[in-house]
């Protein structure tokens, strides 16, 4: 099943996205739910992030082709940081270039989010899927001038963290959809150039993996948000580097879940 979170006049919403339509999901996706009968009209505007995270886990360095094009050893272990949950932003809504934390070295990245649907705690990898409520795409938007170590110190979170540097959508794939995560082809293209084009069977750790390393004497709420990392390909990568600007169109896209788009704005003064 194919779900969209949308805004209505009593607040957000989920539906199930049909070939004729949308149609209303009664319940929570976190405890009891279905999916109804009753059609519903979302606006161009109206459509969210299929979920508001009830937390942020990103993993990085994951892909080995990524690693190999920064010039990072394999990780011994999942590599973990944290994005703000204020970072989300809904499909279709501007990625914004920091202004006031000035940052000229904003960077793109796709990834498999994969959404936690009931509590996990110490879960065996055999069991790991079985938490999974289902995948959609994000794009781990990155600062890299606030990376480095003379602004970030050895954290990555303020460079990553940074208003509307987490897009995820434009819809929530069920897992029973997607058996197997880990065989997905994937790609981003910035105004019309695809960037990256890979698939997520190059993850160093796979999605039952990271389960099992995030959930290791950890508990994971349900509405958790497991960002998995990215494929080689990324601007700073590049020569010259691309890095995103005013005016750009960022597409994100996962096999079976669909594009992700968001232009690309400096971040408006009066903020």
């Amino acid at each position: 099943m194919k779900i969209v979170r949308y805004q209505t006049p009593a607040g957000p919403a989920w539906a199930e996205q049909r070939a004729d339509g949308h149609y209303r999901i009664e319940g929570d996706l976190f405890g009891f739910w279905s999916a109804t009968d009753r059609r519903v009209e979302i606006g161009a505007g109206d459509l969210l992030a299929p979920v508001a995270p009830a937390n942020l886990l990103c993993v990085g360095l994951n892909y080995r082709r990524h690693a190999e094009e920064t010039g990072a050893p394999i990780p011994s272990y999942p590599v973990l940081f944290f994005k703000a949950t204020s970072a989300v932003q809904h499909p279709g809504r501007p990625i914004e270039i920091p202004a006031h934390l000035a940052s000229e070295k904003v960077d793109y990245e796709c990834e498999l989010a994969v959404v936690i649907g009931k509590t996990a705690k110490n879960v065996p990898r055999a069991r790991a899927l079985e938490h999974v409520l289902g995948y959609t795409c994000a794009n781990d938007v990155s600062a890299r001038d606030w990376q480095h170590k003379d602004r970030g110190g050895t954290q990555w979170c303020r460079a990553k963290t940074f208003d509307t540097f987490c897009p995820l959508g434009p819809v929530l794939v069920t897992a029973d959809e997607i058996p197997n995560p880990n065989a997905l082809a994937m790609k981003t293209t910035v105004s019309g150039e695809v960037l990256q084009d890979w698939n997520t069977g190059d993850m160093i750790f796979d999605v039952p993996a990271l389960i099992e390393f995030l959930s290791g004497s950890t508990t994971l709420l349900p509405g958790t948000v497991i960002l998995t990392g990215t494929p080689q390909g990324v601007g700073m990568a590049r020569t010259p580097p691309r890095w995103l600007r005013p005016g750009d169109t960022v597409t994100v896209e996962i096999e079976k879940i669909g594009p992700l788009t968001n232009p690309v704005i400096q971040e408006p003064p009066d903020q």
